[in-house]
C-alpha cells in the first residue's frame, strides 16, 4: 500500500469512525428500534462520516499542510526558484512532494558546498604559490641592491654583474605580470583573437628557430614533422606562443639527448596538432592538473628551472579562447604528449 495523500487519509479516518459508529448506533438500537426504522444507524453512520471528514480535514490542513506549504516556501526560496504554492490542496502525495523537495535541495546544498570547497582550496594553493613565485625574484633583488649598498657598488668586480642579476630579477618579475594579465584578459574575453589562414609549418619552423639556443644548451633536438600543405585559422601571434610555452616545456623537462617533435594531420574540418616529447613524463594523479596556474609536478620540476609557472595555463587559454580543445597523454619516465586541435583554413 502506497503512501496516503492527506485527503485520502481524512476519508480513510472518517470511513472507520463512521463505520464504529453505526455498528454502536446499530448495537444500541436493536430490539427497540422497529424493523421499520433500520434505516437509523446507516443515517447515523452518514452523519458521523460527515462530520468525522470535514474535523479531520480540518485539523489537518491547520496543523500539517500549514508547515507543509511554510517548508515549501523555505526551501523554494532557498533555491531561488520560488513558486506560487498559496493554492495548493490536499490533492495528491503531498508529504511525499515534500520529501522530495527537502532531498533535492540537500543534495543541491551538497554539491554546493563541495564546489566552494574546491574553490577556497584552489584559492589557498594560487596565493600560496603566487607569493612563492614573487618572493624569490623579489627575495634575489633585495639581496644584490643590498650588496651594492654596502660597498659593492664601488667594487669594479662586482657592481655591473650584481646589477646584471636584480635587472633579470625584475624581468622576471615582469614577465610574470604579464602573464597573469594574459590570464585575466583570456578569461575574461577582453582579448580579441586576430584569427586569419597561416601555414601552421611555417609557423612551427619560425618557432623552433627561436628555442634553438636554449634546446642546444639543454641537449635537447627540436623536430618540425608538420606537412607542409596544413593551413589553419588562428591567431599567429597567439598560436606561436603556444607552440613557444610547449617547446620550452619539452627542452626543460626533456633529458640529454633527447627529442620533441611537432606533428599534425586533419581529421575533417579540423587539424589535430601533436607535440611528443621523451622526456620525464607526468604522473597519473598530476595528469589532470598540470593546466592550472603554477602547478608543479613534484619536486623534479624546479622552479629553478626558470618560467612563471604559467606556461601550461596559457597554453589552453589561448586554445579554448579558439574554441578548440588541448589534452595531455603521459607516463611517468616514458614522456608526454601535448594534443590539441585548431580549425582547417579552407
Amino acid at each position: 500500500m502506497g503512501q496516503l495523500s492527506p485527503r485520502q487519509l481524512a476519508l480513510l479516518i472518517a470511513a472507520i469512525v463512521a463505520v464504529l459508529a453505526g455498528c454502536l448506533s446499530a448495537l444500541g438500537t436493536f430490539g427497540v428500534v422497529p424493523n421499520s426504522e433500520v434505516w437509523w444507524p446507516f443515517a447515523v453512520g452518514i452523519f458521523v462520516f460527515g462530520v468525522a471528514y470535514g474535523a479531520v480535514s480540518f485539523g489537518i490542513e491547520q496543523f500539517i499542510h500549514r508547515r507543509i506549504k511554510m517548508l515549501y516556501r523555505t526551501v523554494h526560496d532557498l533555491k531561488r526558484n520560488p513558486k506560487e504554492i498559496d493554492h495548493s490542496s490536499l490533492k495528491g502525495d503531498v508529504l511525499g512532494q515534500v520529501n522530495e523537495e527537502v532531498r533535492a535541495w540537500a543534495r543541491e546544498r551538497g554539491d554546493q558546498i563541495e564546489e566552494l570547497e574546491e574553490r577556497e582550496k584552489f584559492r589557498r594553493e594560487f596565493i600560496g604559490n603566487l607569493a612563492h613565485e614573487l618572493k624569490t625574484p623579489i627575495h634575489n633583488i633585495q639581496g644584490y641592491i643590498l650588496t651594492l649598498l654596502e660597498g659593492g657598488l664601488e667594487d669594479d668586480r662586482v657592481n655591473r654583474d650584481f646589477l646584471q642579476r636584480a635587472f633579470t630579477g625584475v624581468d622576471r618579475l615582469n614577465k610574470l605580470v604579464e602573464d597573469l594579465d594574459m590570464i585575466t584578459n583570456l578569461e575574461s574575453g577582453v582579448m580579441d583573437l586576430r584569427t586569419a589562414p597561416l601555414d601552421l609549418n611555417e609557423l612551427v619552423q619560425e618557432t623552433k628557430k627561436g628555442m634553438e639556443i636554449l634546446a642546444k644548451e639543454r641537449g635537447v633536438k627540436l623536430k618540425n614533422a608538420v606537412p607542409h600543405d596544413i593551413m589553419v585559422m588562428a591567431d599567429r601571434k597567439r598560436l606561436a606562443q603556444v607552440f613557444t610555452n610547449l617547446f620550452s616545456n619539452a627542452v626543460n623537462y626533456g633529458k640529454p639527448g633527447g627529442t620533441c617533435t611537432a606533428r599534425a594531420y586533419a581529421m575533417g574540418d579540423q587539424i589535430v596538432v601533436e607535440l611528443t616529447d621523451d622526456g620525464i613524463g607526468i604522473g597519473k594523479e598530476h595528469v589532470t592538473r598540470v593546466f592550472e596556474r603554477f602547478y608543479r609536478v613534484g619536486k623534479s620540476r624546479s622552479r629553478n628551472e626558470g618560467g612563471s609557472g604559467l606556461g601550461l595555463a596559457i597554453v589552453k587559454h589561448i586554445i579554448e579562447a579558439h574554441d578548440q580543445t588541448i589534452a595531455v597523454k603521459s607516463n611517468e619516465g616514458e614522456g608526454t604528449t601535448f594534443v590539441f586541435t585548431l580549425e582547417r583554413a579552407n
